[in-house]
């Protein structure tokens, strides 16, 4: 049986929904720290010269450029996770699976950003990125598929939230397809590609809100 109670947002939240949200923001907000973790601060000689100190930062550059990729990549996974868990009311185990399958595709991620940090311009360490993030992106496709939908979906979520919701995670994984295979043909600008998901949401959008009333 089921039981509901008001949340935020003026949706029923179940208990047990409330306990899966809550463990699935800890996951992300820890693989989010791990990635500025896995920079390693520079290590030199007592005494050292402001030169030596700008060139061993300059050297990690590359993981600069990853940390902040792959933070906003997270971050914007959280936030369709929020999104998606704020259209549902209803609890059943089926989403369980789903949602700890893609923490766990979002787990790997600061080892999969360390790798092709250290490697960057280098087809293995970018192709072994893409793929986790198009994973990750299937995955998070999925999920927020099934939250906004029945039987989970809250009675009376607005239909054009939900739209925008399911079609958001498609711009994700055009984006991190097309990072793949540039990934195989040129790796060193695999990473530049990403600057085109937004544009990819935005089109995604687009289509599955085409003919859906505003609020």
């Amino acid at each position: 049986m089921i039981v509901d109670r008001q949340a935020h947002g003026g949706h029923p939240h179940p208990p047990m929904l409330e306990r899966l949200v809550f463990f699935s923001d800890a996951v992300f907000a820890i693989a989010i720290t791990l990635l500025v973790i896995e920079i390693g601060a520079p290590h030199l000689p007592h005494g050292a010269g402001d030169i030596a100190h700008l060139q061993q930062l300059a050297q990690r550059i590359p993981n600069f450029i990853g940390f902040f990729v792959s933070f906003w990549v997270i971050a914007a996974f959280w936030g369709g996770h929020h999104s998606a868990f704020g259209l549902a009311g209803h609890y059943a185990p089926g989403l369980i699976g789903p949602n700890l399958a893609m923490l766990c595709a979002v787990a790997f991620m600061p080892f999969a950003t360390a790798y092709m940090s250290e490697n960057y311009g280098a087809r293995v360490p970018a192709v072994l990125y893409n793929s986790v993030l198009l994973v990750t992106a299937l995955l998070n496709l999925r999920l927020v598929r099934k939250v906004t939908a029945p039987p989970y979906l809250a009675d009376g979520a607005d239909s054009f939230q939900v739209a925008t919701c399911r079609g958001r995670p498609w711009g994700v994984v055009v984006g991190a397809t097309l990072a793949l295979i540039v990934s195989f043909i040129a790796p060193f600008f695999a990473q530049m590609t990403l600057a085109t998901i937004p544009l990819w949401i935005a089109i995604a959008v687009r289509r599955t809100t085409r003919g859906v009333p505003r609020p």
